[in-house]
């Protein structure tokens, strides 16, 4: 099954309620501006201020426009561009000009707040709202007739503290949560990267199997046959001639194994012939001069998935390598097991025997082999066990046992 490699957003995504809450934004300026606009032409329009407060109005309108396309509000998260800076600072400005002509502007400040809020840091967005806030109620008080209202001086601080802690809470709260979608998308990065090394490490330990147990194990064997034949070559030409021609035929299976290999990793052997049959062949093809290797049936073969057929046979492979190898045996028996519930595979030899708890065959050189871990990991794949009983001087018995219950999961 494949898996979607989810990453962070994209740029130059836009979120719906970023778009819905700017629209409402715009709009609420929009309004205010014109209503601010015709207080001015019915009540505190007159004198020569009238051509600069109408042009500043103007002025204000263009530069709140052109700063939605040339400066454009940084995404959360994201710091102030110079150019939103600039434009926030000069609309701001022509503001508190527009403020001190026309007190009617007033109620321009709120989307002026609202666009401090969102683009500076809270430690430069709240002196600003405190200052636009300041000049609102300077204004409110300075055209205000009759005794003085409260509510000029309360009412906007009020109105713009609440606003400014739920803009500020919100910004924090969406920072917080951009954090945790990154650390989430890290750890979905990292457990993605976790599995595909995981798999690559146990099909590298698969495939170091197969090549042990089929191309080592061949080329082992030619070695072993050309070395015999190069001493007797002078001695007993006709027995030098057959160690030729019998690592020639085992080299014509390791081509066939390795084309298999390549193909589907499925071993040669059971392409055309059923486990018991491919075993029979096994243990011919291993019987020669010094070594007698038997093949035995208990019980009727059924059906048997495909993987559990090939782990048996390569269990067989190697355990007869490591009989050939290094248990100097004279006999070898591979008796195949079919009972209701469980085929079992025992390979048997009569060989020096070794110390299980080395967990290996002694190697000539002193080192441990792979035959044994390999032969334990090809057990286990189909849910199987492997054992191994040997004594030193007394030979050998290595056993495979895979239930048949588990037919189902493993084809």
């Amino acid at each position: 099954m494949r898996q979607r490699t989810v990453g962070p957003p994209s740029p130059t995504a836009t979120d719906p309620d970023e778009r819905r809450l700017a629209a409402v934004v715009h709009i609420a300026f929009f309004l205010l501006l014109c209503s601010s606009f015709v207080r001015f032409l019915t009540r505190d329009q007159g004198g020569a201020r009238t051509g600069w407060v109408v042009a500043l109005f103007a002025v204000f309108c263009l530069l709140y426009v052109l700063g939605h396309f040339a400066a454009p509000a940084p995404r959360p998260g994201s710091p102030p561009t110079a150019r939103h800076l600039a434009w926030l600072g000069s609309v701001s400005a022509v503001w508190v000009v527009l403020l001190v002509l026309a007190p009617s502007a007033t109620w321009c400040a709120m989307p002026l707040l609202f666009a401090g809020l969102h683009a500076l840091p809270p430690r430069l967005s709240v002196p600003l709202a405190a200052i636009l806030t300041g000049l609102v109620v300077i204004s409110e008080v300075r055209v205000a007739d009759g005794p003085l209202n409260p509510n000029m001086v309360v009412a906007p601080p009020a109105i713009a503290a609440v606003a400014t802690a739920v803009l500020v809470r919100l910004q924090r709260q969406a920072a917080r949560q951009r954090a945790l979608i990154d650390d989430l998308v890290r750890t979905r990065r990292d457990l993605a990267a976790t599995e595909r090394r995981a798999g690559v490490l146990a099909e590298r330990q698969r495939l170091s199997t197969e090549i042990h147990d089929t191309l080592a194990q061949g080329l082992s064997s030619q070695q072993m046959l050309l070395q015999a034949a190069e001493r007797m070559w002078r001695t007993d030409p006709d027995a030098a001639r057959g160690h030729v021609r019998k690592a020639a035929g085992i080299t014509s299976r390791s081509l066939a194994e390795a084309r298999r290999f390549v193909h589907d990793l499925a071993p040669a052997d059971l392409a055309e012939r059923s486990l018991p049959a491919a075993l029979s062949a096994l243990a011919e093809r291993e019987s020669g001069p010094g070594l007698a290797v038997e093949f035995r049936l208990d019980g009727a073969p059924g059906p048997l998935p495909e993987r559990v057929e090939a782990a048996l046979l390569r269990i067989a492979q190697g355990a007869l390598a490591n009989v050939r190898e290094h248990a100097a045996a004279t006999r070898a028996a591979l008796t195949l097991t079919c009972l209701d519930d469980q085929v079992s595979l025992d390979v048997a030899d009569n060989g020096r025997g070794f110390d299980v708890d080395t967990a290996s065959p002694p190697q000539p050189d002193g080192a441990r082999g792979h035959g044994l871990p390999a032969m334990r990991i090809r057990a286990r794949q189909p849910g199987g066990t492997l054992t191994v009983e040997s004594t030193p001087g007394e030979g050998t018995v290595v056993s495979a046992a895979i239930p048949l219950a588990l037919k189902e999961a493993v084809t």
